[in-house]
């Protein structure tokens, strides 16, 4: 079975991924995000979902579930008032404990 691609964040950050085909989960209050982010993750219908930045920060307890575990992948994405640098500093993280230093941004 095919898995699809979910987008969760502010309405007007969103928008324009359900052009591409991406499926939009509209989320403008902080505290309705856990609870929407459990629901797609937990329904096995997404290999992906990406997060903007300030939905990804407000809802990492329920982030961490799924840390370990394959499917789906969450992944922030900057939103329309712009990047807070989670992606940046979280790929900084990864490199890191790859190779052990961080040869990307050297930071």
């Amino acid at each position: 079975m095919a898995k699809n691609l979910a987008v969760i964040g502010d309405s007007e950050s969103i928008k324009g991924f359900s052009a591409i085909g991406l499926d939009i989960f509209p989320c403008d209050a902080a505290d309705n995000a856990a609870h929407l982010f459990r629901r797609i993750a937990d329904s096995d219908n997404y290999a992906v979902i990406y997060l903007t930045e300030e939905i990804f920060n407000s809802v990492e307890k329920e982030r961490l579930r799924y840390e370990e575990r394959l499917t789906p992948a969450v992944i922030p994405i900057p939103g329309v008032k712009g990047s807070l640098s989670t992606g940046r500093a979280r790929l900084s993280s990864f490199v890191e404990k790859a190779v052990g230093s961080d040869i990307i941004f050297n930071n």
